[in-house]
């Protein structure tokens, strides 16, 4: 048996016995609630997501049910979760899935990746997920566990769609069915137990198929991605803090609160600038709102 197909067949099997109870992965799920997880899940913990997620889909159960609320109503519930542009697109995704698909999350990739804020793993993983078609779903855990298990490397090189993909397509089952779980297990290992920083190998499915493994965990050689800057004292702060007290109000915020809500001006005003031009704020006479 290949190495492909033991990693997919051992995988499949394992992920069947070990796969999290997440809400995304239960009989009945939405594809519009794949969609919503999506967007939320980028670049957010699985463990601050599951209770927004819920939430949202009680008070938008549909992209229609989304639509009917101005978008500062979807800014205001993302709460928490960070990059709120990611809310606006989500609306505006609503709106383009109303407007072009009678309401219905489409399911060809290229329809999808024609929706704002959908890019090409998110476009694949609602085609894959939801509608259990047969694509690879290529994301950062996946890259990690090809790169060490089939490649050998502590880490994957620098993200390209072409390359990345044709490694997944290379593991990928044949059956939809079988790609669907893959899919879904490879991602799940990479997220649980092929993890950057402390990889459980000895927890690990595949560990005596891994290439890392067997050439002795050769450390990574290449260039690492630079670190995010600190969030304490950064513009990102700010943006937060000017966000959050917008959302605590209904009407617009007089400039004052706003002013209040950080002691240096220029980074302030700099923060506000920005969420002005991000359209995640509006400018009234009575001061700042929300969309």
């Amino acid at each position: 048996m290949s190495q492909a197909a033991v990693i997919s067949s051992t995988l499949i099997a394992w992920f069947a016995e070990n796969a999290r109870d997440l809400p995304w992965r239960r009989p009945g799920f939405s594809a519009w609630g794949t969609l919503v997880s999506e967007f939320m899940l980028q670049q957010t913990p699985v463990v601050r997501v599951v209770p927004r997620l819920e939430q949202w889909l009680e008070r938008w159960p549909t992209p229609a049910a989304l639509t009917a609320e101005p978008a500062g109503e979807a800014v205001r519930a993302w709460q928490s979760l960070g990059y709120p542009r990611r809310a606006l697109w989500l609306h505006a995704s609503a709106v383009a899935i109303v407007e072009r698909h009678g309401g219905a999350v489409p399911r060809a990739v290229e329809d999808l990746l024609a929706l704002p804020g959908v890019g090409d793993y998110t476009a694949r993983a609602v085609a894959a997920f939801a509608f259990g078609d047969r694509h690879p779903v290529v994301d950062t855990n996946i890259r990690r566990v090809i790169a060490r298990a089939v490649d050998g490397h502590a880490e994957p090189g620098p993200p390209s769609s072409r390359i990345d993909l044709a490694a997944m397509e290379a593991l990928l089952p044949g059956d939809p069915v079988a790609a669907r779980a893959f899919n879904g297990a490879i991602m799940e290992l990479g997220a649980v137990v092929c993890t950057a920083r402390a990889p459980r190998c000895e927890n690990c499915p595949i560990a005596t198929a891994c290439l890392w493994r067997t050439a002795g965990y050769p450390p990574f050689e290449g260039r690492r991605k630079v670190l995010q800057k600190k969030y304490e004292g950064s513009d990102r702060q700010v943006r937060g803090l000017v966000l959050a007290a917008l959302r605590a109000h209904e009407s617009a915020v007089p400039r004052a609160v706003v002013e209040a809500v950080w002691e240096d001006d220029v980074q302030r005003d700099r923060a506000v600038a920005g969420l002005l031009g991000d359209g995640l704020v509006v400018e009234t006479r009575a001061g700042y709102a929300l969309p």
